[in-house]
């Protein structure tokens, strides 16, 4: 049974909205920080969008990009710590969408938020704080407070906001899908 970390093919969030992720809606590449185990990039790559894969653990991205690359997908794998202090490892008005699943480095936003492209798209999920009671992860610093996402993305234009439990796995969750003005 999958846990609140892992799941099997790409998140439920995206396949839901896996509409507004295609080459002609999506104003360039999408990066998928903290990629993990890649579903969610892999997912809108086999789509036929170019996605990097960012993440600090080279034998993740080394896997992913050869199976991309096997399937004939277009990819670029980036072995990035992306907690360096005062280092922002994203380039400005660069990116057509940002994928954030289960990682919240709040030093982060910022960079992220300047560096999608004007009509570019954000879709995060991420864990709350009530999380704790439910399992891992329980440091708050790696747990959103009420509020805190949708506050980020306030002056975007937000297509789903969500806060609150999922049942399959059990876990609570902030997610936000939205456009950058």
């Amino acid at each position: 049974m999958p846990d609140a970390y892992h799941t099997s093919g790409p998140a439920n969030f995206l396949r839901d909205y896996s509409s507004l992720f295609t080459v002609e809606g999506i104003p360039g590449s999408v990066v998928d920080l903290a990629c993990g185990d890649g579903q969610n990039g892999l997912y809108l790559a086999r789509r036929g969008l170019f996605v990097e894969f960012w993440d600090q653990t080279e034998n993740r991205v080394c896997n992913i990009t050869k199976e991309a690359e096997g399937e004939g997908l277009s990819v670029r794998g980036r072995i990035v710590n992306l907690e360096l202090p005062g280092v922002n490892p994203l380039e400005e008005n660069a990116y057509g969408a940002v994928l954030v699943f289960r990682y919240l480095h709040r030093p982060l936003i910022p960079c992220i938020k300047k560096s999608i492209k004007k009509g570019g798209l954000l879709m995060y999920e991420t864990f709350t704080r009530a999380q704790a009671a439910l399992g891992r992860p329980k440091n708050p610093d790696f747990l959103l407070r009420p509020g805190e996402l949708r506050s980020w993305f306030q002056d975007w234009t937000i297509i789903h906001d969500f806060e609150g439990f999922e049942k399959t796995p059990p876990r609570a969750i902030a997610q936000i899908l939205c456009k950058r003005p």
